[in-house]
């Protein structure tokens, strides 16, 4: 027998969010089913709240085995929320890791929950590997957070090759460091997507164009998270067409956003709003709508699977790497309406035909899966010094 046969290598995976887990699917499904792992899925944060939509009853429908289940998200809608929400979800963390030790702990992008696994799993001297470093929103205080698990991490995934330039030059090692590309892309070349009539029976409407997909965030820079929100809903209540609306994140100001979003559909026709829509639902979406509107990261890094015209409002996604499906728009009501009949011009449209998407292939979970089962563990921990260049005689 061998070695890894008789003493499975044993990753733990952390995820919070409805957000999270769809990117994190099929990293998950490659590392259940590989042999030498023996996984284990901590949930914690929105995935528990019904506020949110429990989707943590989703992860169970998917099989994957928790190992434990942390309830630490205040029902709140503050910054000092989301500060207390670190704190609780370290103090669970911390048991929960503790009874499972990991031999590595994966996470994802910039949540600022993350900011917990992480913390403990320095610790407890648990090696961590992060997903979608090196990437840039300037428009939030994920930006910071983003980096600071790149400094925590000890292997590092990043989706696009800019993105791990970056990682590199914040001084980790190249060897730990690999292009994977946005895991979330997995599920257009490896999911089955809904066609636009399962798609109508699943969201119980009809279609009907122009169909505008909305999904607004807090800016969490700023102090007010929600001082883009106003130009953002007056242009929508403007705009013709049917509207879908999917929840916000549980960052500061959600709730303020939950209440705007329902007095929009209470007054104007056609909007309709969803707390939660699964991945394959979501990205099927996507494919049959003629725009996506708003802050979202989806409308940065998915979007441009399906060339679908993105009206990216206001600074929560500065920074990124774009493709051309992308059309800025300041975070001014003329400004948003104008780029909204712009992007959804049969020339604009037309424009997009056979454009690529710099976030990946699709091939991400292929890529996490095999470095995660074959990294070498000693030492993992000891991260070497970026030789510093000698000062210049003339400074």
């Amino acid at each position: 027998m061998t070695q890894q046969a008789a003493c499975p290598r044993r990753i733990a995976v952390v995820t919070t969010s409805r957000a999270d887990y769809s990117h994190l699917y099929w990293p998950l499904r490659e590392l259940a089913a590989h042999p030498g792992v023996e996984l284990g899925v901590f949930v914690l944060g929105p995935h528990l709240s019904p506020e949110f939509g429990n989707t943590i009853a989703e992860i169970e429908r998917d099989g994957f085995p928790i190992k434990a289940r942390i309830e630490c998200l205040l029902s709140s809608d503050t910054d000092t929320g989301m500060a207390k929400t670190i704190g609780i979800a370290i103090l669970g963390l911390a048991d929960a890791l503790t009874a499972w030790r990991p031999d590595l702990l994966l996470l994802i992008a910039d949540r600022y929950e993350m900011l917990a696994p992480a913390s403990v799993a320095l610790a407890l001297r648990i090696p961590i590997a992060h997903i979608e470093g090196g990437e840039v929103s300037q428009g939030a205080i994920d930006d910071h957070i983003r980096n600071a698990l790149t400094k925590l991490a000890h292997i590092h995934f990043t989706s696009t090759q800019t993105a791990r330039r970056r990682v590199i030059a914040m001084g980790e090692e190249p060897w730990r460091v690999h292009h994977a590309g946005a895991p979330s892309l997995d599920h257009m070349r490896r999911s089955a997507l809904l066609d636009r009539a399962a798609l109508e029976a699943r969201l119980g409407l009809a279609l009907t164009p122009p169909t505008l997909v909305a999904a607004w965030h807090p800016v969490t820079i700023l102090r007010d998270t929600n001082a883009e929100a106003d130009a953002f809903f007056a242009a929508l209540a403007q705009t013709p067409g049917q509207l879908i609306f999917v929840y916000p994140n549980a960052d500061a100001g959600s709730h303020a956003l939950i209440e705007r979003t329902r007095a929009l559909a209470a007054s104007r026709s056609n909007t309709h709003i969803y707390v939660n829509l699964d991945a394959i639902t979501y990205w099927s979406l996507l494919a049959q709508a003629d725009a996506l509107l708003g802050n979202s990261s989806s409308g940065i890094m998915e979007a441009a699977s399906f060339a679908l015209p993105v009206v990216n409002v206001g600074m929560r996604q500065q920074g990124r790497e774009r493709a051309p499906n992308i059309l800025d728009a300041p975070a001014e009501t003329e400004a948003i309406r104008t780029t909204i009949r712009h992007a959804l011009s049969p020339q604009f449209r037309a424009s997009l035909r056979g454009m690529a998407n710099p976030y990946g292939n699709g091939t991400a979970a292929e890529t996490i899966t095999r470095v995660l089962t074959s990294v070498p563990l000693g030492n993992l921990l000891i991260k070497q010094p970026v030789p510093i260049p000698e000062e210049s005689s003339h400074a």
